[in-house]
């Protein structure tokens, strides 16, 4: 139960709103300073734009195309310092371009983009890239379609397998430095009072209480919702009446679709960075979790933020570009396991094609607005978070009129953070090799890094918990039940979609509610109308975000003819 009386009676400096990646990263930075902070997320942490992304930590090659030098350059500095502060969650990635004649971007402009790429990460670890001419390319990648092929690039980015994993790791970072962090809770309402934001009005989104949460008096309203930080600005009040912030829309959202697909015939060992045949458009065939993740589009979005799926017509985009990539895979619509879609919280740049949209982030004062205690963050990307975080503070500062401390966060390492040579990880391979496989325990330190001890803990307390959730996955119950008491999951689709991947793995999960419900009922608290409940959630949420369309046709089709 959380205690809403408690954090009605205190009052805090600087008032988070949004809990992706970005708002984890502030909260995170500012709790390390020593700002008594509160995060406010109106449904899951990081279940919005961090959990339907490509998962890659990149530098952004692309970018320079548009000139976006400091971008990149800031974009790769991130990037190697996440690989050192988070080394189980983010690891190096080797991508490979495959260059043709008549696509838009030649081989000379690849090697001088690689070049230069090179020059911006000059303080890398992972190594410098190499351009494959014509034979030497296709004695490596012999299924790439050879039509026009002139050669290839190879480089190294980094990937975040698990990237809901890395925000939450955040948030659980500033909970130990003393944030409130308060998921499934919704701003409903920005009091305003003399051109500042004094409290604001919050509703339970499981319960529908409603409690106030009170700033001090400089307090800081800090906006990264993402996606939805017009909707944020646009539930001001002031008097008990109706008083957006500000009338220019900020946000100029675009939709990114993937498809996971199984191990197809030709399919790559590492990363394709390709453009498409048809429309020159760049995606991604990315080996991920035993599977491959393909995407992503980049289209114009204007109607819900809160259901979004991937439509036919992208699911067909992605499958039949890849099947020109790579002849051998053809790849159909039933080899499609999981499709996902997500929003870009872009700056809303009129008549820009959505490709041309800056990624760089802006921290917008809302004082010209006349509110001057708020700020709201416009665009953002997972690679960056964490220079956002310490940018956003620095600028909270400034606004509370105190001296920033020195930032912690360049080195400071996530909870989990744990490399492979560590001898914990030796300790419990041999503690408990007689009860669990070792390929589970070696799953578990992927996911959790050095919390995989606390899991393996709890088989310790109830041996039940050792046993496997389903028998083609190394996954155990310990997971869903740390899931609840550690991780701030209130719902199946928290624990299978975004504490695990399970989703992805066992027919949109519908094949593992049984055992999740049976686990959180004995061990959980979960009373069996809640389990009850929470099923047909995980229905409809499934239904709405991540089955395809047609694949909904055909089962209702199936139904009907039944």
């Amino acid at each position: 139960m959380r205690d809403f009386q408690t954090i009605q009676s205190q009052t805090y400096d600087l008032i988070v709103i949004g809990g992706g990646i970005n708002g984890a990263g502030v909260v995170r930075d500012a709790a390390l300073r020593g700002l008594k902070t509160i995060l406010l997320e109106k449904a899951d942490f990081c279940g919005g734009t961090t959990s339907w992304s490509t998962r890659l930590v990149h530098g952004g090659l692309r970018y320079l195309e548009y000139f976006e030098f400091a971008l990149v350059r800031e974009s790769l500095r991130e990037r190697e310092i996440l690989l050192h502060t988070a080394p189980h969650l983010v690891k190096p990635l080797m991508l490979t371009i495959p260059i043709y004649s008549d696509r838009s971007r030649p081989y000379w402009k690849i090697q001088a983009g690689m070049l230069l790429y090179d020059i911006l990460s000059f303080e890398k670890t992972v190594p410098s890239h190499r351009m494959l001419p014509k034979q030497k390319f296709k004695q490596l990648f012999r299924h790439i379609d050879p039509d026009g092929l002139v050669g290839g690039a190879q480089y190294y980015d980094g990937q975040v397998a698990y990237a809901e994993r890395l925000a939450l790791e955040n948030i659980i970072c500033a909970e130990l430095a003393g944030a409130t962090v308060l998921n499934y809770t919704e701003v409903t309402q920005l009091q305003r009072q003399e051109g500042r934001i004094t409290s604001i009005t919050c509703k339970d989104a499981l319960t529908g209480e409603e409690f106030t949460v009170q700033g001090s008096d400089r307090a800081v309203v800090v906006n990264t919702a993402g996606p939805w930080v017009d909707q944020v600005c646009h539930s001001g009040v002031k008097n008990g009446q109706s008083a957006p912030i500000g009338e220019k829309k900020k946000i100029g959202p675009t939709k990114g679709s993937h498809i996971i697909v199984p191990p197809f015939p030709g399919a790559p060992e590492t990363t394709l960075y390709v453009e498409a045949k048809t429309d020159g458009r760049p995606f991604f065939i990315v080996p991920w979790l035993g599977m491959y993740l393909i995407g992503t589009t980049d289209l114009r979005h204007q109607g819900s933020l809160d259901s979004i799926k991937a439509d036919n017509e992208e699911i067909d985009y992605l499958l039949t570009e890849t099947n020109r990539i790579l002849p051998t895979a053809q790849l159909s619509r039933q080899d499609v396991k999981f499709t996902y879609a997500g929003v870009r919280p872009l700056p809303n740049e009129e008549g820009k094609k959505p490709g041309s949209v800056t990624r760089s982030h802006i921290l917008y004062d809302h004082t010209p607005e006349g509110v001057s205690n708020l700020i709201s963050l416009i665009g953002g990307k997972i690679t960056t978070y964490r220079q956002v975080g310490e940018e956003m503070v620095n600028k909270v500062y400034r606004k509370l009129g105190r001296s920033a401390p020195p930032c912690p966060t360049y080195k400071k390492l996530l909870p989990g953070a744990i490399l492979p040579s560590d001898p914990r990880l030796e300790k419990a391979l041999q503690d408990y090799r007689t009860t669990l496989p070792l390929a589970t325990i070696h799953h578990l330190f992927d996911i959790y890094g050095a919390k995989a001890l606390d899991i393996l803990a709890l088989t310790d307390e109830e041996p039940e918990l050792a046993q496997g959730i389903t028998p083609n996955l190394p996954d155990i119950k310990a997971q869903i039940i740390y899931a609840v008491q550690s991780e701030f999951a209130r719902t199946l689709v928290d624990i299978a979609r975004r504490r695990t991947s399970l989703a992805m793995h066992t027919n949109y999960g519908f094949d593992i509610l049984p055992v999740l419900t049976d686990t959180l009922s004995r061990y959980g608290g979960w009373s069996s109308a809640e389990c009850d409940r929470q099923v047909e959630d995980y229905r409809a949420f499934m239904e709405a975000n991540c089955i395809p369309d047609y694949a909904m046709a055909t089962q209702k089709e199936t139904q009907t003819v039944s």
